[in-house]
């Protein structure tokens, strides 16, 4: 029976062998291997019969396994005593980890609390290094435009120094060609005046000095014009100077009036206002622009979108506005000042940042640079009359001055916008050196042009002089030299018995009657030889 089932199985297994081979190959080669396997079969079946009387001793064998498991289950139960003592042993191991789990537990619980604690005085520390690395950046960037500040003002000088020995070498350029060309002149007349005969001595004189007196004048006034530009001009760099130096200090008493002053504003807009256009009519004031001439203030101006009415408008060369506007409100700067707590500063400084930013939008949708009459670039200053305001403003948003910037707003505190208005001032001053410069240019062409003109004149004057006198010494030659002039035929008359009431010159009678030809050019008189002097 035991047989049949193996050989049963091996027919199973071969015919599952061969069914997978089938599957996976061709029906031909299917076949084969069918064939292959049945032979297979018929050897596996004669290996079974040698494979059971194999097994009739493996059962023998059997039989002495089993006495050697019997032995085997005693050994089995000693190791199962051995077993449970092991285990016990184990449990007690185990109940010890679990006490030490516990010990660590309680430990992890600590080490967190340190952790979390440590963290704790981490975020303080690296919130103390971020607040002083924006206190360094804050410093830098006002070192950044103070720099900047000391850079315009040494550009100025420098364009001031550049100016001035321009100035004085166009003076200087003036004065030699004035010299030189008074040297011409004086050297052309009195090459001319040594021309001319003694005759018209004082002809001559009295034709130069109407000639040279205009022209001399002209000199005078040129002259005087030329050092009252560069005695200007030396003044206007002390005055310079002096301002330079008292700026710092001016714009000091200025914050600290202001910062005084903020104190004492309990968040009324309309005083806020008042004093916020005070405060720039002060700075207008001490930058030395005139009211009505370099700036207005509070100007109407009518538009399609309704009136505007910007706090001031400072006039530029060359046409030019720029608008400012002092409208800022500082209710939150107030409280920020004023708080005691923390976190109401906070509070406060930021609702003043926000004040600021939408101050910035609304003057930024006004488009002043649009508004009729106003040739006005597309910056608008923004005047705010605290400088810590702005500075606070600034901390707590370090981009409000890129945005401001964007949106063509320049915000300016009393520091920085006397500085600008010095600026423009001293643009009016080389404006109006510019003037006079050209003015004396336009004067210099017109004195040269006067004096080629007066030269070509005063040579036009020697060649009709030269005329006139080749005129005069041929009338003189008709008159009483050469042979048959006037005066020898007038005494002529006399001898042929005409009366004559007056007498003429002896002298031209006796110069007529040697009848000597007169030649102007070698001032030398030729005996004509006559038949009365054979």
């Amino acid at each position: 029976m035991t047989l049949t089932y193996v050989i049963f199985g091996l027919v199973i297994l071969i015919t599952s062998v061969a069914s997978y081979w089938m599957a996976h190959r061709g029906a031909s080669q299917l076949r084969l291997e069918l064939e292959l396997a049945n032979a297979e079969l018929i050897n596996q079946t004669e290996s079974a019969s040698q494979s059971l009387q194999k097994l009739q001793q493996a059962q023998e064998d059997i039989g002495d396994l089993e006495v050697r498991c019997a032995q085997l289950g005693s050994e089995l139960q000693s190791v199962r005593v051995s077993e449970h003592a092991y285990r016990k042993q184990v449990n007690e191991k185990e109940h010890a980890l679990r006490q030490m789990n516990g010990e660590l537990s309680q430990a992890k619980v600590a080490e967190s609390a340190a952790k979390a604690h440590l963290n704790a005085k981490l975020e303080e520390l690296q919130t103390e290094i971020l607040r002083g690395q924006s206190l360094n950046s804050d410093l830098r960037q006002l070192n950044e435009k103070y720099s900047i500040a000391m850079g315009k003002i040494g550009e100025l000088n420098t364009e001031i120094d550049t100016k001035q020995t321009h100035f004085e070498q166009q003076l200087t350029l003036l004065k030699e060609s004035k010299q030189e060309l008074s040297k011409e002149f004086e050297r052309l007349a009195n090459e001319i005046l040594e021309r001319k005969g003694q005759a018209f001595k004082q002809l001559n004189t009295e034709s130069m000095s109407s000639i040279l007196n205009p022209i001399h004048q002209e000199l005078r006034g040129f002259k005087s014009k030329v050092e009252d530009i560069h005695s200007k001009e030396s003044e206007q760099r002390v005055q310079l100077r002096t301002e330079l130096q008292n700026l710092q200090k001016l714009n000091r008493e200025i914050t600290d009036q202001a910062d005084k002053l903020t104190t004492a504003l309990k968040g009324e807009k309309k005083v806020q206002g008042n004093w916020g256009e005070l405060m720039l009519e002060n700075v207008l004031d001490n930058s030395g622009l005139r009211l009505g001439i370099d700036y207005k203030r509070e100007v109407s101006i009518e538009s399609e979108e309704g009136r505007f009415r910007p706090d001031a408008i400072v006039y530029l060369p060359q046409k030019k506005h720029l608008v400012i506007d002092a409208k800022t409100s500082l209710n939150a700067y107030t409280r920020y000042v004023n708080a005691e707590d923390a976190v109401e500063r906070e509070r406060a400084l930021r609702e003043h940042t926000h004040a600021v930013s939408d101050r910035i939008n609304e003057l930024a949708a006004k488009e002043y640079s649009k508004l009729p009459g106003l040739n006005s670039p597309e910056v608008v200053v923004m005047f705010i009359p605290i400088e810590s305001a702005y500075v606070e403003a600034l901390k707590a948003d370090s981009n409000l001055f890129q945005s401001a910037l964007e949106k063509n707003i320049l915000v300016a505190t009393p520091t920085t916008l006397l500085t600008s208005l010095n600026i423009v001032k001293q643009l009016w001053r080389f404006e109006e050196q510019n003037k006079h410069t050209a003015e004396l240019a336009n004067r210099a062409e017109k004195f040269y042009s006067k004096l080629n003109t007066f030269l070509l004149s005063m040579e036009g004057v020697g060649k009709q002089l030269d005329k006139a006198k080749e005129t005069y010494d041929r009338a003189l030659g008709q008159l009483h030299t050469g042979k048959g002039n006037l005066i020898k035929q007038a005494s002529e008359f006399k001898e042929l018995g005409v009366a004559v009431t007056r007498e003429l010159p002896a002298e031209l009678v006796e110069k007529a009657n040697l009848e000597l030809e007169y030649h102007p050019s070698s001032a030398t008189l030729t005996v004509i030889d006559s038949p009365t002097n054979n």
